[in-house]
């Protein structure tokens, strides 16, 4: 199926942030092309609809791009833009990952208008986080926090921060950078100690597969490295068959002509993580990150992740 108008129909959801990410590809495009027009089809998702429960409980991070899928086979839209940390690790037949685009911050960050540092935070102190990643890494790292669940879009969660509802949140840099708001930044939580998800800070582009007139409007907007570095850290999520159930952390960076990654995954109800690093030629970043898998596997990981 290709598309049907000489209109470029991007399906987004509609949080401020999904609508930046989609305004952001749109502009690329119309730079490309500014003969060729560049709409938005804004929907809401189960994943912005359901706040009240955790994702692990819901469905997990793909409910925050079904309905724009659908948007891509009845052909309502050409193209679905994504934080591609929230893109299922597999995909169904139907759908490719048309484009990865040069990632942004890839770090998680401390928010929080009273203190200025993670370390600074005393005993009992209220941290608000969505991710069973960053509250498995608090609780190892800081165990006299208090850890809680706090669902919503960045405007959201930062309200609750503000009201009072916790002295502090765990977010993702890159968030909140984009929306023009790095002065909410307390910290930046350097990888070494807060290791990212797989993807995070990367934006993806996903189209019908064989829709060769959208892949070829698309294909000056690709990333190479970025590719690269988010292949190995997904592959490690799908060789364990990553969701929201279990705690899991990727990130991979280049370094010359090598891509070094990390990862660990581990068990949120005994408080316990497996850690891993591999690294290769940059062309073997899929095989690196299943590298990755196969050595967290044989000290036992699967046995780990299953006690939940």
């Amino acid at each position: 199926m290709t598309t049907s108008s000489t209109t470029i129909r991007i399906a987004t959801r509609a949080s401020p942030l999904a609508l930046w990410q989609a305004y952001h590809v749109r502009d690329r495009l119309l730079a490309a092309d500014p003969q060729r027009p560049v709409e938005l089809l804004q929907m809401s998702t189960r994943g912005d609809e359901i706040l009240d429960r955790s994702l692990s409980k819901v469905g997990g991070k793909g409910l925050f791009v079904k309905e724009l899928e659908l948007a891509l086979l009845d052909g309502r839209a050409d193209l679905a833009v994504h934080s591609l940390k929230d893109v299922p690790m597999i995909l169904a037949p139907e759908f490719t990952l048309a484009v990865v685009m040069e990632r942004a911050d890839p770090r998680d960050c401390l928010v929080s208008p009273r203190y200025r540092s993670l370390e600074e935070l005393p005993p009992g102190a209220r941290v608000g986080t969505s991710s069973l990643r960053r509250e498995m890494t608090l609780r190892a790292r800081f165990p006299h926090l208090v850890i809680g669940s706090v669902r919503g879009n960045v405007g959201t969660r930062l309200s609750k921060l503000d009201r009072g509802d916790f002295d502090a949140l765990v977010m993702a840099a890159a968030g909140l950078q984009r929306l023009g708001m790095p002065e909410r930044i307390a910290q930046i939580l350097p990888p070494d100690i807060f290791l990212p998800a797989p993807g995070q800070g990367a934006l993806g582009i996903e189209t019908r597969a064989g829709d060769t007139a959208i892949l070829a409007q698309l294909a000056h907007l690709e990333h190479a490295p970025t590719r690269a570095i988010v292949s190995a850290e997904r592959a490690v999520s799908r060789g364990l068959g990553g969701s929201c159930e279990f705690p899991l952390a990727a990130y991979a960076r280049i370094e010359a002509d090598r891509l070094v990654l990390r990862a660990w995954a581990g068990s949120a109800s005994r408080g316990e993580m497996l850690e891993v690093q591999e690294e290769g030629p940059v062309g073997e970043a899929e095989e690196i990150g299943l590298r990755a898998v196969q050595t967290l596997k044989s000290r036992g990981v699967e046995r780990l992740i299953a006690g939940g």
